[in-house]
Protein backbone atom coordinates (compact mmCIF):
# COMPACT_ATOMS: atom_id res chain seq x y z
CA UNK A 1 0.00 0.00 0.00
CA UNK A 2 1.36 3.41 -0.94
CA UNK A 3 2.04 6.01 1.71
CA UNK A 4 2.24 8.84 -0.85
CA UNK A 5 -1.39 9.95 -0.98
CA UNK A 6 -0.92 13.26 -2.77
CA UNK A 7 -1.03 12.05 -6.39
CA UNK A 8 -3.37 9.06 -6.64
CA UNK A 9 -6.22 8.59 -9.09
CA UNK A 10 -9.77 8.17 -7.81
CA UNK A 11 -10.13 4.39 -8.15
CA UNK A 12 -6.69 3.71 -6.68
CA UNK A 13 -7.56 5.95 -3.75
CA UNK A 14 -10.84 4.05 -3.23
CA UNK A 15 -8.92 0.75 -3.26
CA UNK A 16 -6.52 2.04 -0.63
CA UNK A 17 -9.37 3.35 1.53
CA UNK A 18 -11.15 -0.02 1.29
CA UNK A 19 -8.06 -2.04 2.18
CA UNK A 20 -7.07 0.24 5.06
CA UNK A 21 -10.63 0.10 6.47
CA UNK A 22 -10.55 -3.69 6.20
CA UNK A 23 -7.25 -3.77 8.09
CA UNK A 24 -8.72 -1.58 10.84
CA UNK A 25 -11.70 -3.91 11.29
CA UNK A 26 -9.57 -7.05 11.13
CA UNK A 27 -7.06 -5.74 13.65
CA UNK A 28 -9.85 -4.52 15.95
CA UNK A 29 -11.35 -8.01 15.96
CA UNK A 30 -7.95 -9.48 16.76
CA UNK A 31 -7.40 -6.97 19.55
CA UNK A 32 -10.72 -7.98 21.11
CA UNK A 33 -9.09 -11.30 22.00
CA UNK A 34 -5.47 -10.09 22.30
CA UNK A 35 -5.78 -6.68 24.00
CA UNK A 36 -2.16 -6.51 25.17
CA UNK A 37 -0.52 -7.21 21.79
CA UNK A 38 1.51 -4.03 21.41
CA UNK A 39 2.54 -4.82 17.83
CA UNK A 40 -1.12 -5.21 16.78
CA UNK A 41 -2.04 -1.97 18.58
CA UNK A 42 0.74 -0.17 16.72
CA UNK A 43 -0.48 -1.56 13.38
CA UNK A 44 -4.09 -0.66 14.23
CA UNK A 45 -3.11 2.93 15.05
CA UNK A 46 -1.14 3.13 11.78
CA UNK A 47 -4.19 2.07 9.75
CA UNK A 48 -6.45 4.47 11.65
CA UNK A 49 -4.21 7.38 10.70
CA UNK A 50 -3.65 6.12 7.14
CA UNK A 51 -7.39 5.70 6.57
CA UNK A 52 -8.08 9.17 7.95
CA UNK A 53 -5.53 10.72 5.59
CA UNK A 54 -6.80 8.75 2.60
CA UNK A 55 -10.40 9.73 3.31
CA UNK A 56 -9.46 13.41 3.67
CA UNK A 57 -7.50 13.29 0.41
CA UNK A 58 -10.43 11.67 -1.36
CA UNK A 59 -12.94 14.24 -0.09
CA UNK A 60 -10.70 17.19 -0.98
CA UNK A 61 -10.17 15.91 -4.52
CA UNK A 62 -13.36 14.02 -5.38
CA UNK A 63 -16.11 14.99 -2.95
CA UNK A 64 -18.02 13.18 -0.23
CA UNK A 65 -17.12 9.59 0.49
CA UNK A 66 -20.12 8.91 2.73
CA UNK A 67 -23.09 11.03 3.57
CA UNK A 68 -22.62 10.69 7.34
CA UNK A 69 -18.90 11.27 7.85
CA UNK A 70 -18.15 14.10 5.45
CA UNK A 71 -16.94 17.50 6.49
CA UNK A 72 -17.04 18.87 2.95
CA UNK A 73 -18.79 22.23 3.19
CA UNK A 74 -18.54 23.42 -0.42
CA UNK A 75 -21.24 21.29 -2.04
CA UNK A 76 -23.51 18.39 -1.09
CA UNK A 77 -22.16 15.91 -3.65
CA UNK A 78 -23.44 12.64 -2.25
CA UNK A 79 -25.98 12.06 -5.01
CA UNK A 80 -23.59 12.90 -7.88
CA UNK A 81 -21.38 9.82 -7.48
CA UNK A 82 -22.09 6.35 -8.95
CA UNK A 83 -24.14 4.15 -6.64
CA UNK A 84 -22.49 0.98 -5.27
CA UNK A 85 -24.34 -1.28 -7.71
CA UNK A 86 -23.14 0.70 -10.75
CA UNK A 87 -20.02 -0.65 -12.47
CA UNK A 88 -18.20 2.70 -12.25
CA UNK A 89 -18.27 2.45 -8.45
CA UNK A 90 -16.63 -0.99 -8.28
CA UNK A 91 -13.11 -2.24 -8.60
CA UNK A 92 -11.20 -5.47 -8.13
CA UNK A 93 -8.60 -5.73 -5.39
CA UNK A 94 -5.65 -7.77 -6.55
CA UNK A 95 -4.26 -10.21 -4.03
CA UNK A 96 -0.62 -9.73 -3.13
CA UNK A 97 1.39 -12.84 -2.41
CA UNK A 98 2.55 -12.86 1.17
Amino acid sequence: MRNDIDDIDKMELLKQITTSQFMKVDLALYLNTHPSDKHAIKKYNYYVMLCKGLRETYEINYGMLTQHDSSNSSLWQWISEPWPWESDANFKIEREDI
